[in-house]
């Protein structure tokens, strides 16, 4: 499997360690002497050059006098590295933000993006993720679900119809029992980061959550203690107790040992992205087009309707700091162009925000996908300061080995959220 970076809201860094790491001496903004600094975690990437060519062609076009300078930090540091240069004050004048909790905890050092964005707002999906307070404070690249991919093979070896996926749990379960017999785990599951509860809440909270309470819960009015939010923390627990998941779960990573571990076909579910790691292209690559399907979540609580979670997945912002704001933002743009986004689709098969870039050539999963996201809601865990995702994965490592209640969970859960 190509080894990415993993660009989903989904690896959390507590902005308490920013002082223990430094960033780089070429991150600092030089912006006034006709330089803008940009820091991620894709540019270093093989299939990231022609993405990035067509955003500096764009750019050009509009700054023939500004250069740009990209520098790629590795991702599991990075935001330890941005939170000490937010603690300096200073630092790129753009940043490459997950959406959600990433950005919305550090808007203080960003630059209000509404403005200098309007013209884009139809163009492009996944705002919400990166809005606090009705501002926009990124402009989205990617769009990140959490669709449920399932393997049409060990289906047919299980003796189930690889067409109709089960609808409720219960028939779910049932499935799972067959797959079992037929030699295989029901899902491969990593949670050594903590990261796979954060895709289990996402992606059966549409058929576990009342629609009043999903709608409540995106809002920021969140009942830790109702029954159904409860109930998702227990199935959590009892896949775990069934052996449904993949063996030594919080031992093992996700990004990418949960997701090779599908693709080898040991296992016949995941809970993947639609990004550019853990998605339709990757598991095409193995599994064949036609073996690749992508099923809805289970009714677990009934008169639920199953929808696609999604919301922005990754995107630019602009440093407070910087000299030029203006020329910052249209580089914002640049890097959210048609073409330049396209050329991200094209090399790295990540669904991107662009609503008018043509996927009709990426195959029946992509297709399934993409179909859904006109009814699709936010992602539950996406809601989430990156304190309580931080919380919650440690706790959900607890449940799996039984070392806690799922009302100890909740309680601890609220107090967090609560927190802010």
């Amino acid at each position: 499997m190509r080894q990415r970076a993993m660009w989903s809201a989904v690896l959390v860094v507590s902005l308490a360690l920013a002082g223990c790491g430094s960033a780089s001496d070429s991150g600092k903004s030089t912006s006034s002497d006709g330089k803008l600094v940009v820091w991620d975690f894709k540019s270093g990437e093989a299939f990231a050059k022609s993405y990035l060519d067509k955003a500096k062609a764009d750019f050009k076009k509009k700054h023939p006098d500004v250069t740009v300078e990209f520098v790629a930090q590795p991702f599991d540091q990075y935001y330890t590295l941005l939170g000490a240069a937010i603690q300096s004050g200073k630092g790129p004048d753009v940043m490459m933000f997950n959406g959600g909790g990433q950005i919305r905890d550090r808007v203080d050092a960003l630059v209000p993006l509404t403005d200098y964005v309007a013209e884009d707002k139809q163009r492009l999906a996944g705002w919400d993720a990166f809005t606090k307070d009705g501002k926009i404070y990124g402009g989205p690249v990617t769009l990140q679900g959490y669709p449920i991919y399932y393997n049409k093979g060990i289906y047919e070896k299980a003796g189930l119809d690889p067409a109709s996926p089960a609808t409720t749990w219960d028939r779910f379960v049932a499935d799972c029992a067959a797959i079992a017999k037929a030699g295989a785990k029901c899902f491969a599951l990593g949670n050594k980061e903590g990261v796979g509860i954060q895709f289990w809440l996402s992606s059966l909270g549409s058929t576990t959550l009342t629609a009043q309470e999903y709608d409540a819960w995106i809002a920021g009015k969140r009942d830790w203690n109702s029954a159904n939010v409860k109930r998702i923390f227990q199935l959590w627990k009892e896949a775990g107790d069934r052996k449904m998941n993949s063996d030594g779960a919080n031992s093992t990573a996700m990004f990418n040992d949960s997701f090779a571990f599908f693709q080898s076909g040991k296992a016949a579910h995941v809970m993947g992205l639609m990004s550019d790691v853990g998605h339709w292209q990757d598991f095409n690559e193995f599994l064949t087009p036609e073996k690749l399907g992508v099923m809805k979540p289970p009714i677990v609580t009934a008169g639920t309707t199953p929808t696609l979670p999604y919301d922005g997945g990754i995107g630019y912002a602009v440093a407070k700091w910087t000299k030029d704001p203006k020329v910052a933002a249209d580089l914002v743009r640049s890097l959210t162009s048609t073409e330049a986004l396209n050329a991200f689709y094209s090399g790295a098969g990540a669904i991107v925000a662009d609503t008018t870039v043509d996927v009709s050539q990426a195959g029946p999963a992509a297709a399934t996908i993409v179909g859904e996201l006109k009814s699709g809601k936010p992602a539950l865990h996406v809601a989430l300061s990156s304190k309580t995702l931080d919380l919650m994965g440690r706790l959900s490592q607890q449940l799996l080995s039984g070392s806690i209640t799922v009302d100890e969970v909740v309680k601890q859960l609220t107090a967090s959220d609560q927190a802010g």
